[in-house]
């Protein structure tokens, strides 16, 4: 399509008003003054059309060009995303340095994908073969963690009339596919609009019964995030929300992971930038960068490139998700996004509802959570691809009944609830256990033994569920009951003191404080707690539940609840998590903690020992 030039009429902030393009097209994208600023057309009227523009509008004024590109924001997909920094409009902010220095100027081109880079491109298909949209034509060695397919794009299909092998930049002919319509000339890139989820399969939405591992045993023991679920995750000022999303972005066992600073501060992104180039990847010894894009869209930048950040990340998941990949896109945080859309929304003097927020609200937030999924991708051979999208949200004053948390919450399957009060006493991650929730909890508690067990992939990950499922549930239930009946009990004791309490109620805060302190808190600084394998987080839950179980045969029996107090093995236990030892010593610790109750119970003339 041909481009049209036209004029602009009015500028208002962010928002621009335009005249003179005749088939203007809602989500188009113009190029707006003198210094051609990108913008994208989002309303349409009789005598011309409005835009917002992402970059800043200072000194743009009336009776400047407007030129419509008959195109929509599209995001470049190709071998070369991992192991990059762009902005929010996706321009590598490698390449923008070198051209114009440490300040983003407005009106610079960058390509996000790079033209000068050349990829080994080695084919999986013969001269002459049928292929279809979504068919891997080769292969590209991205980084030495992740293999790249090289896709048809969807909507092509025919006969392969040519394919080469040998390197080629991104933008260069691969291959000849002769269709209906005729020829297609693939390149190792195609674009993609970043408004309109890619297709799978017809009926390819799969149930979501695969765990995403993060190593964080709040996580994973009490509420599970699946892969292609999503997660909420609300808390006020300084409760940790960026900290958790980096930690999941670290440890998790995504193959990609997108992580979106969406309007957040420059510090905060600044450290992620320089400290996700030093981590390794646990399993594979790797820089952790090679299987990560990072999208840094910071406070000060235009608010309207915070929608456009939040729709880029989630295409480039898609895109990796249709190779056969599971992938875990972080937001942070949402609300900058639901702000750059109130302030949008009201420079387009739209009836406002709710706090000032538009009324289609709780639309964006669903378009954005519902491409999160599991699914039978397009293309031959057959796959499996997840994207995971992980939210932070930040309510005014940590109000969770604000519209944005609302919204979120209709959508999403997790909620990681927290907390100011456990923030404020160095308890992170600030988790409420009380308010906290997992949809998912159900289905992949349930299924560790059937569908878990005939994944291949999970068989070594997940062999200590095998050895100890008939009892994990209960375990993780007994734990949950423990801090909400500790809770209960401590409004109590904050009356009477704890020392009136009887023994059972004191015991109960002591097994409470035990995992509150020996489970749930977790340093994402400690070398060996920054990450907790899956067996470790279940050792720990048993020697936990089991020491409160044995002790309990104790207080029943009338033992003093301070001889249980006293015992040396109580501060181990606690410290256990950040001990080298690992499992091994962790096994060695529950074999002495119950000796130690096994020999108060034989001072008094009985046993604690039964089947388990």
């Amino acid at each position: 399509m041909s481009m049209q030039m036209g004029t602009l009429e009015r500028v208002a902030g962010s928002i621009v008003v335009g005249s003179g393009i005749s088939d203007v097209k809602m989500g188009e994208v113009v190029m707006v003054g003198r210094e051609e600023l990108i913008g994208e057309v989002v309303k349409l009227t009789e005598g011309g059309f409005t835009a917002q523009v992402f970059e800043s509008t200072g000194g743009v004024g009336p009776g400047e060009k407007i030129v419509g590109t008959g195109k929509k924001l599209v995001a470049e997909l190709g071998p070369g995303l991992l192991d990059r920094i762009y902005d929010g409009v996706a321009r590598d902010l490698e390449l923008l340095f070198k051209e114009r220095g440490s300040f983003i100027q407005r009106g610079v081109r960058v390509n996000t994908l790079r033209r000068d880079v050349e990829w080994e491109f080695k084919p999986s298909l013969l001269k002459g073969a049928s292929v279809g949209e979504g068919d891997i034509l080769g292969t590209v060695l991205e980084t030495p963690m992740l293999r790249h397919h090289i896709l048809v794009p969807p909507g092509v299909k025919g006969r392969l009339k040519q394919i080469e092998e040998g390197s080629f930049r991104v933008n260069e002919t691969i291959a000849i596919i002769a269709g209906k319509d005729g020829e297609y000339e693939a390149s190792l890139m195609q674009e993609w609009p970043v408004k309109v989820p890619r297709p799978f399969k017809e009926g390819g939405r799969l149930g979501l019964d695969l765990p995403l591992i993060t190593g964080q045993r709040v996580i994973d023991t009490f509420y599970p995030i699946a892969k292609g679920g999503a997660a909420a995750i609300p808390g006020g000022f300084g409760t940790g929300k960026t900290v958790m999303l980096q930690q999941i972005a670290k440890w998790s066992d995504a193959d990609v992971v997108v992580y979106t600073g969406c309007g957040e501060r420059g510090n905060e992104m600044c450290d992620v930038l320089t400290e996700f180039p030093r981590l390794k990847d646990p399993k594979k010894g790797r820089p952790l960068m090679e299987r990560t894009i990072l999208l840094a869209n910071t406070s000060n930048m235009p608010v309207a490139a915070r929608e456009a950040s939040i729709y880029m990340g989630v295409t480039m998941g898609e895109y990796y998700r249709d190779q056969g990949y599971d992938v875990a896109l972080m937001a942070d945080s949402t609300s900058r996004w639901a702000e750059a859309l109130r302030e949008v929304s009201g420079r387009l003097e739209e009836l406002p509802v709710e706090q000032g927020y538009p009324a289609y609200l709780p639309d964006r937030v669903a378009e954005f959570y519902e491409r999160a999924g599991r699914m039978v991708v397009l293309g031959s051979p057959e796959r499996n691809g997840s994207v995971t999208i992980i939210g932070a949200v930040s309510p005014p004053g940590g109000d969770f009944n604000e519209p944005l948390t609302i919204a979120t919450l209709r959508y999403a399957g997790v909620f990681w609830a927290l907390d100011p009060e456990l923030a404020f006493s160095r308890h992170f991650p600030a988790v409420n256990w009380l308010k906290s929730y997992s949809l998912y909890s159900g289905p992949l508690l349930s299924t560790f033994t059937e569908s878990w067990a005939s994944h291949s992939e999970y068989e070594k990950t997940l062999s200590w569920w095998h050895e100890i499922s008939s009892r994990y549930e209960e375990y993780r239930t007994k734990a949950l009951e423990l801090l909400n009946t500790a809770a209960s009990i401590e409004s109590i004791a904050r009356v009477i003191g704890e020392s009136a309490l009887p023994d059972d109620q004191q015991l109960v805060l002591l097994a409470a404080e035990m995992l509150k302190e020996g489970f749930l808190r977790q340093f994402a600084f400690d070398e060996v707690d920054a990450y907790c394998q899956p067996e470790k987080q279940a050792l720990l839950l048993k020697m936990l539940i089991d020491f409160h179980t044995n002790a309990l045969k104790l207080v029943t029996r009338k033992v003093p609840i301070d001889l249980v107090k006293e015992l040396q093995q109580i501060p181990l236990i606690m410290r256990a998590k950040e001990n080298p030892g690992g499992t091994r010593y962790i096994a060695q610790l529950m074999e002495d903690s119950q000796q130690a109750l096994e020999k108060i119970a034989s001072n008094y003339g009985f046993t604690t020992k039964e089947e388990y």
